[in-house]
């Protein structure tokens, strides 16, 4: 077992006190027995500077003395210590940076951030190369850091590449981080987590109340979020800090439980990945080109019941999704769908394959082969080649089929396509799926999804992922700034329903402005989508399929 460490801390633009709180974090982590601590983002200056100049004034250099100190006391504790910080590099750029010193206080690696977060691109450059795995005694280690988190690539990159061990550094006022975007990136790879986020105010103190104002922002809530934890490679939390407060929290791990990537039927998720089929998302990213779709659409998941999906659709759902693998066929939805204007996505077996069905009154409407192999299916031979979209009266619809929910390269295929709505006829089995990884396909994307499944004893477990209109920071919102950025509003089919509807907001999917500059899908790192096309014989151990 490995005890690692998250350690919580405020920084502001005073560089001594800062280096002073580091170095408190780093001795009590030490004193707490651990063998590596993980800092947060930004320890070296607060993240808001006048002009650029003045960033790469106040960024560390290697070896001076703010990062000097920092691996003198790894060395002194024999502790490895991860912590973020501004560089200045030699050709002039500016860079957000993670920096892992061993225990020696030698420095093992460095970690620039691809993606930044609205105004760090004022001030910073991204960086130009993948994040890298670090072979170490503990295990093999990568670094990310906050806005990098927010979407899936870095630690996607990382975890194919073989790492056990994700160290992400925030400084983040965001309240979804914690409760999502942290964790899915250990439940989805199957990797271990160690997050370290801020607290206290992430602007200048003296100036907080008129950003504040002006934004029209709680003071409150442009406070770094706290909530620093360690996740294991199920995405269970085991140790989490106070979303206020300096704090330390540690866990001891099995740092080995990282290599199993299967899953209860013996799937290794990584291992049947289709790096060709993810070609087109490294082509050169644009903003979206489709007009937007309606402002309002009422959808359903239902149970696979003739009577139940009559009756939905004749109350004015236009969308119906039905659990995967029902029993009825195409033509009896067609049937229960007479009358009505509603389309239905179900799943048939064609063969070797499984297509999702897109049905209306009318007929067959389009299809999806599953586009992965899993063991849940050893029929499933017969694959299908690319993300289908079809245009609808409302917007644009693509179907996720069965397994293809697993993987959050399929959902982004969908995103580069400009879906506004994703039906998800799946199976699911573990918890991390619905309570992490469907939320988290709608809020890195911009999609509005509607998953429909059933439990052992046949009971409908569904709900609708709908996008909030309140998204871009620093523009007006419908309602108050809660701290909640890009988590759906989920409506779950409650215990013994027989379906599930909500309205959801295809015209929404337009906007992917995370804040200025910063474009959840557009802005898309290339650094590391080249490592998540290559081949998975390179990466893991190929299944074992039939």
């Amino acid at each position: 077992m490995t005890r690692v460490a998250a350690a919580q801390l405020a920084a502001g633009t005073d560089v001594a006190e800062n280096l002073d709180a580091c170095l408190r974090m780093i001795d009590a982590a030490a004193a707490a027995n651990a063998e590596l601590v993980v800092l947060p983002e930004f320890c070296n200056h607060l993240s808001w500077y006048t002009d650029r100049a003045h960033a790469h004034r106040m960024a560390c250099r290697l070896g001076d003395s703010f990062l000097t100190p920092i691996a003198e006391r790894a060395a002194r504790h024999r502790i490895y210590v991860k912590i973020g910080v501004t560089l200045a590099r030699a050709d002039g750029r500016t860079t957000g940076t993670g920096v892992l010193f061993g225990p020696d206080g030698a420095l093992l690696g460095q970690s620039d951030k691809q993606i930044l977060m609205g105004a760090e691109n004022d001030h910073l450059d991204p960086g130009e190369t993948d994040s890298p795995v670090i072979d170490t005694p503990l295990g093999r280690i990568g670094m990310y850091a906050c806005m990098e988190g927010v979407t899936c690539e870095v630690a996607r990159s990382l975890a194919v590449r073989g790492a056990q061990l994700l160290l992400n550094s925030l400084n983040s006022f965001a309240t979804d981080e914690a409760s999502l975007h942290i964790p899915v990136r250990a439940a989805e790879n199957r990797v271990w987590v160690v997050a370290a986020n801020k607290v206290g105010p992430l602007l200048p103190a003296q100036q907080l109340p008129a950003i504040a104002a002006r934004l029209g922002v709680p003071p409150d809530r442009l406070h770094g979020a706290g909530e620093s934890q360690i996740v294991a490679p199920d995405g269970a939390t085991v140790a989490k800090a106070p979303a206020t407060g300096e704090s330390l929290v540690f866990a001891d791990i099995d740092i080995d439980l990282a290599d199993d990537k299967r899953r209860p039927d013996g799937t290794d998720i990584l291992a049947v990945r289709r790096p060709r089929l993810y070609a087109p998302l490294l082509a050169e990213p644009s903003l979206r080109q489709a007009p937007a779709g309606m402002d309002t659409l009422q959808v359903a998941a239902v149970l696979p019941d003739l009577d139940v999906i009559a009756e939905t659709a004749s109350a004015g759902p236009e969308l119906l999704v039905l659990p995967e693998t029902a029993t009825l066929s195409a033509a009896e939805v067609i049937a229960a769908l007479q009358g009505t204007s509603a389309h239905a996505v179900l799943t048939v077996r064609v063969g070797d394959a499984q297509h999702g069905l897109l049905v209306n009154a009318g007929g067959i409407a389009g299809y999806q082969p599953q586009l992965h192999r899993t063991h849940r299916h050893p029929w499933l031979t017969d694959t299908g080649s690319r993300v289908e979209v079809f245009e609808l009266p409302w917007g644009r619809l693509a179907l996720v089929v069965g397994d293809d929910a697993l993987f959050p390269e399929t959902f982004r295929l969908a995103a580069i396509q400009d879906v506004d709505v994703v039906a998800v006829p799946h199976s699911p089995v573990e918890r991390w799926e619905t309570g992490l990884g469907l939320p988290e396909r709608s809020a890195e994307n911009r999609l509005n999804v509607v998953a429909a499944g059933l439990d052992p004893q046949g009971g409908l477990v569904a709900a609708v992922y709908a996008l909030s209109p309140d998204f871009t920071l620093w523009t007006a919102w419908s309602g108050p700034f809660t701290g909640v950025i890009s988590h759906p509003e989920i409506t779950p089919a409650p215990p013994g329903a027989t379906r599930v509807h909500a309205l959801v907001r295809p015209a929404q999917a337009v906007n992917r402005n995370v804040s200025k500059g910063t474009d959840l899908v557009a802005g898309r790192p290339r650094p590391a989508l080249a490592a998540l096309l290559r081949e998975p014989a390179t990466l893991t151990t190929q299944p074992e399929l039939p």
